[in-house]
C-alpha cells in the first residue's frame, strides 16, 4: 500500500498589530473647557505599540527628526518596560518631549518614514515620547544633566522659545554663563502665549524648561531687545561674548481688505496670547476677551484651528465658530488631528470660501464679511491648485467677531536697531546654514526669526545646529 503523501497545514502568518489609538475625552465635553484634549496613553497601551517597532538598522526615523532623536533606542526601551531610561534617551538630543510629544507633526517627520508605514500606519512615536515624558514627571524621576567647569564666557539669549530654550540648554551644559532675555513676563515663547492650555497645558511647559533655571541661567523678563537694550550694547557694554536670537515671528499678516479696522476684527496672535497669558482659559480670572455669537476665523492652519477651538471655548454653548478658507480640505494646512478634533467640537468649515470686505454696524462694529464662492483651477507655485473666484456668488455671512489667522513675520525691534544684521525682504535673518551664524561677528540666530512660522521641532533643531557653533565660536576667543 502505498505510503499517503503528507500535507503540512498552510503556516499563518503571524498577526499584525494595530496602531493604538490616542485616548480623548468626548468631544462635547471638552469644548466647554480648556482642559487637555488627549488624555494619553496608558503603561498597557504604550507597551503595546512598542512592540510595533521594527528596530530597522537603518533608522530612517532618525533621519527624519530635527534634533536626531534615537527614536528606535528609546521605543526599544519602552517595550522592555524602562520608561524612565526611554524618557532619558530622548532627552540626550531633546530637551522638551513632554512638549514635542503634542504640539510637533510627526507624520511629516519621524512617523512620515517610519518602514511600518510601508505596509501598515507608521509607529505613534510622539504619543509614545509624550508617554515617557509624562511617566518621567509624573514619577518625579527628572534628572539634571551633567554640566561642564565654568568656561567664563558669557552668552545672551534672546528670546525664550523652543530655539533659545535649546540652545540655552546646551551652552549652560557646556559651562558657560547664559542669561535669557524674553520680552513677556513669562518664559515659553510661543509654547505659553501661542499654543492653547487643552492642546499643551502651560504646566507641562512650565515643568519642562524648569531645567534651565535648575542648570543656572540668569532670567530676565520684561526685557525686550531693540527697546529695552540694543544687542550691540549686549555685546560692546554688557561683557557678553555672544549672542543668540531667537526671538520668533510675532507680528501678524492681515488681509489688507476694506473695513478690517473696524471693531471686533484682531489677528489670532492677539486673540490666543489673552487667552493664554491673561488665562481667559480659567474661571477665576477676569480676563478682557470677549467673542460674539458668530464667530469667523480667517485661515487654515493649526493657528487658525487653536483660535477657533479657544473661541467656542469663551463663547460658550451659543457661539458659532466658522472657518473661513479658500481652498478645498485637502489643501488645509493644519494637522489633520487638529482638523478632525475641531469639527467633533463642532467648528463649521466654509470651504473655498474667500473674504473680500467686512461690513460695519452700530458702534463701528463688524456684523458681516462679505465673501465670494471659489473654484480650483490649475495648480499655482506651491503645487496646489489655484483658488479662482466664481463670477457672482459675492454673498454675507453674518459674523460679530472676526479672527485672522493668516501667518506672522518677524517684528523689526532688532533689526531696526542693528543695522549690521543682514535681513530678508520678508524680514528674517540671514544666517549660515551650517552655524546660524548672522551678518554681525558673534551674533547667532535660529527658530522663526531666520525660517518664518515653522514648527517646535525645527526650531530646536535649529537651537542645536547654533549652540555647537557658539561652542566652537567661544572656544577660539
Amino acid at each position: 500500500m502505498a505510503e499517503e503523501k503528507r500535507t503540512r497545514p498552510p503556516r499563518k502568518k503571524p498577526e499584525r498589530i494595530p496602531r493604538q489609538e490616542m485616548p480623548v475625552r468626548p468631544p462635547d465635553v471638552r469644548n466647554k473647557d480648556f482642559n487637555e484634549v488627549a488624555t494619553g496613553f496608558t503603561a498597557e497601551l504604550a507597551l503595546i505599540e512598542a512592540k510595533r517597532c521594527l528596530q530597522c538598522p537603518k533608522q530612517p526615523c532618525v533621519d527624519g527628526c530635527p534634533v536626531s532623536v534615537d527614536i528606535t533606542g528609546f521605543i526599544a526601551l519602552v517595550a522592555e518596560g524602562n520608561f524612565i531610561e526611554a524618557a532619558q534617551k530622548i532627552k540626550e538630543t531633546n530637551l522638551l518631549p513632554a512638549v514635542c510629544g503634542r504640539v510637533c507633526p510627526q507624520e511629516e517627520q519621524c512617523e512620515q518614514v517610519c518602514v511600518v508605514a510601508k505596509i501598515d500606519k507608521p509607529v505613534a512615536i510622539g504619543r509614545l515620547e509624550r508617554f515617557v515624558a509624562d511617566y518621567e514627571r509624573e514619577q518625579g524621576a527628572v534628572e539634571l544633566p551633567k554640566v561642564a567647569p565654568s568656561t567664563g564666557k558669557k552668552v545672551a539669549v534672546v528670546g525664550s522659545g523652543p530655539a533659545g530654550i535649546t540652545v540655552s540648554y546646551e551652552l549652560l551644559q557646556a559651562g558657560h554663563h547664559v542669561t535669557i532675555f524674553e520680552a513677556l513676563h513669562e518664559l515659553g515663547g510661543v509654547l505659553v502665549y501661542g499654543i492653547p492650555e487643552f492642546r499643551l497645558p502651560k504646566a507641562i511647559v512650565a515643568a519642562e524648561i524648569e531645567t534651565i533655571r535648575k542648570l543656572g541661567a540668569e532670567i530676565k523678563l520684561n526685557m525686550l531687545i531693540g527697546k529695552t537694550r540694543t544687542i550691540d550694547a549686549l555685546l560692546d557694554e554688557d561683557g557678553f561674548d555672544a549672542v543668540f536670537i531667537g526671538t520668533g515671528a510675532g507680528l501678524p499678516m492681515f488681509l489688507n481688505l476694506p473695513g478690517e479696522n473696524l471693531n471686533g476684527i484682531s489677528s489670532a496672535n492677539e486673540f490666543l496670547t489673552r487667552v493664554n497669558l491673561m488665562k481667559a482659559y480659567r474661571e477665576e480670572y477676569v480676563t478682557p476677551i470677549k467673542v460674539g455669537k458668530k464667530v469667523a476665523v480667517i485661515g487654515a492652519g493649526n493657528v487658525a484651528m487653536d483660535a477657533a477651538r479657544a473661541a467656542k471655548r469663551v463663547g460658550g454653548d451659543d457661539v458659532e465658530v466658522s472657518i473661513i478658507y479658500r481652498r478645498a480640505r485637502d489643501q488645509m494646512p493644519a494637522r489633520a488631528e487638529e482638523l478632525h478634533h475641531a469639527e467633533e467640537e463642532g467648528i463649521i468649515f466654509n470651504l473655498l470660501t474667500n473674504p473680500i470686505r467686512f461690513i460695519g454696524g452700530e458702534n463701528n462694529a463688524v456684523v458681516a464679511t462679505e465673501c465670494v464662492k471659489m473654484e480650483l483651477g490649475e495648480p499655482d507655485d506651491s503645487g496646489r491648485r489655484r483658488p479662482i473666484p466664481i463670477e457672482g456668488s459675492e454673498h454675507t455671512v453674518e459674523t460679530d467677531t472676526v479672527i485672522v489667522a493668516l501667518g506672522t513675520t518677524p517684528r523689526k525691534f532688532i533689526s531696526e536697531t542693528t543695522p549690521d544684521l543682514k535681513t530678508s525682504k520678508w524680514g528674517t535673518f540671514l544666517v549660515d546654514e551650517e552655524t546660524g551664524e548672522t551678518s554681525k561677528k558673534g551674533v547667532f540666530a535660529g527658530g522663526d526669526i531666520v525660517t518664518g512660522s515653522a514648527t517646535v521641532i525645527k526650531a530646536m533643531g535649529a537651537g542645536r545646529v547654533a549652540a555647537k557653533a557658539i561652542n566652537e565660536y567661544l572656544a577660539g576667543l
